[in-house]
């Protein structure tokens, strides 16, 4: 099949040569970071966007953090369950300190969790904690959790960063000036574009900058005006990077999960048969093979089939024009009388790009889609508010079949979760509470299979692919390891081992 040709590439390139100079050369003490959107909140309470994720991953400390297999670690503590509905946590070093000096104790883990629960706070992560009854700290170093019911997954649940509690109770604005206790701490934020950490091993300066426009943001790798990005760029952007000497770029397999995602509360989005025909009319395969360039694999439900509650055996909507238009048909829809659709999505050029050839896929088959673009504050508040029909968004990060709770279940539409469509279904509901009530992982892997095969036959989101990652860095830049969930940990090694040629 034919897409929509795009030349803005090569264009811009040219164009910007002669906009951007050649040899702008920053402090090379510093290491700069290349980022297609800022990270709106800096407090892991409330962020909920992957940039702010990823950051707020250098920033702080969890108990627990996940292998690449997707297995629950220790973090910041060892833990033992005493009882089905009792955990103790205990801190693994006693000398841990907050980026400000203080000493990071079992208080300050008790606080954290307790402001997350407090339904007063609107914690978008609190529907995820929802099963902890109580914590009780009986020394500076162990913590309790109490649950209200057994559940063998809790640990994989305390990923939230630790904040100190003596800020917290005096109302700190952690959200633009973090305090953590992580490999990073906060510097400064000089404007909205940049955010400035040091790297508290070898106070190491980084500078994280906004570039939205993916074409100058690789011009100023090529200049020198930033050192490295990850992700985020056009597939042909990405190989005329790798043309030059200049440049080296690391390829690997991601899990981050692309998806459509409707309102299921307006009058046609709402409708399943609407649904059926946007997915059919959508030729995935050929996305992936022609325009990320196979830097992606289909996906059917949020968890890839080798998670432990994947399940290898659902069988997605295949890319059938001719039935999405007999699905039209039987609702009453043609070419006389078609479906208008409002599809939003970022103003990032290649998220336009891949939502004008969803446009054009969907025209095909008697859709007619009015595609608006925005920045990326304005798209993702329309999306948190329910402002939509249609959008595409990724999740990130995932490690635990919980995000069914905090998608999906009725109860939690924003801000109590993340159920942006205001999908409401009794037998969701009823798998999730199920799956979340059994005390057997074998019992809770069989609900959770079980809601994946119902969810693609509700079809609430139209899943797409898992992302693959590519992280691009001036020669001179070693040491970034990708992860598989596409986080920043790489970071913590990476190191510039060259002094930058000047003109």
């Amino acid at each position: 099949m034919k897409f929509p040709t795009s030349h803005f590439t090569k264009l811009a390139i040219i164009t910007c040569l002669f906009v951007i100079p050649a040899c702008n050369e920053p402090s090379p003490d510093v290491l700069r970071f290349g980022l297609a959107s800022a990270p709106s909140n800096l407090d892991p309470r409330f962020a909920t966007d992957a940039t702010s994720a990823r950051i707020n991953r250098l920033l702080y400390e969890r108990l627990v953090d996940f292998t690449q297999a997707s297995q629950p670690v220790p973090s910041l503590a060892m833990w033992e369950m005493l009882t089905p509905t009792h955990y103790r946590f205990r801190l693994k070093n006693q000398n841990s300190q907050f980026h400000d000096g203080s000493p990071l104790t079992s208080r300050d883990v008790k606080t954290t969790y307790d402001f997350i629960l407090d339904p007063q706070h609107s914690s978008p992560h609190r529907s995820s904690l929802k099963m902890i009854d109580h914590i009780e700290v009986p020394s500076e170093d162990i913590i309790d959790f109490h649950l209200a019911r057994p559940d063998p997954l809790f640990p994989g649940y305390l990923i939230i960063g630790i904040l100190p509690a003596r800020l917290v109770a005096k109302g700190h604005p952690f959200h633009s000036h973090p305090v953590g206790s992580g490999p990073f701490a906060f510097r400064g934020r000089p404007d909205e574009s940049r955010l400035q950490l040091v790297r508290r091993s070898d106070s190491q300066p980084f500078e994280f900058i906004r570039v939205p426009d993916p074409t100058v943001r690789a011009l100023k790798l090529l200049a020198g005006e930033i050192d490295m990005m990850q992700n985020d760029l056009p597939p042909e952007l990405v190989a005329y990077l790798a043309k030059n000497p200049q440049v080296h770029i690391q390829r690997g397999r991601g899990t981050n999960f692309a998806y459509l995602g409707f309102n299921l509360q307006d009058p046609l989005t709402g409708q399943l048969v609407v649904r059926q025909a946007v997915a059919h009319a959508i030729d995935r395969e050929a996305i992936i093979r022609l325009v990320l360039g196979g830097s992606a694999h289909l996906a059917e439900s949020l968890l890839p089939p080798d998670h432990w509650a994947g399940d290898s055996s659902l069988q997605g909507y295949d890319y059938n024009p001719e039935k999405a238009r007999s699905l039209l048909a039987k609702a009453g829809y043609s070419q006389e009388h078609p479906v208008h659709l409002t599809y939003k999505t970022s103003s990032d050029p290649f998220r336009i790009r891949l939502a004008t050839i969803f446009q054009h896929q969907l025209t095909q088959v008697g859709f007619r889609v009015d595609l608006r673009s925005y920045d990326w504050g304005t798209f993702y508040g329309d999306i948190k508010a329910g402002r939509f029909q249609m959008y595409s968004l990724s999740w990130v990060g995932i490690q635990t079949p919980d995000i069914f709770s905090y998608v999906f279940h009725s109860r939690s539409v924003p801000p109590n979760g993340a159920n942006r469509g205001r999908f409401k279904s009794p037998s969701a509901d009823r798998l999730i509470e199920q799956a979340e009530a059994a005390e057997a992982l074998v019992d809770k892997r069989a609900y959770y299979q079980q809601l994946q095969a119902y969810l693609l036959e509700a079809l609430p989101y139209v899943p797409l692919w898992y992302e693959d990652h590519v992280f691009i860095a001036r020669r001179e830049i070693e040491g970034f390891t990708l992860a598989l969930d596409g986080n920043y940990d790489g970071l913590q090694m990476v190191h510039r081992s060259i002094t930058p040629l000047r003109h």
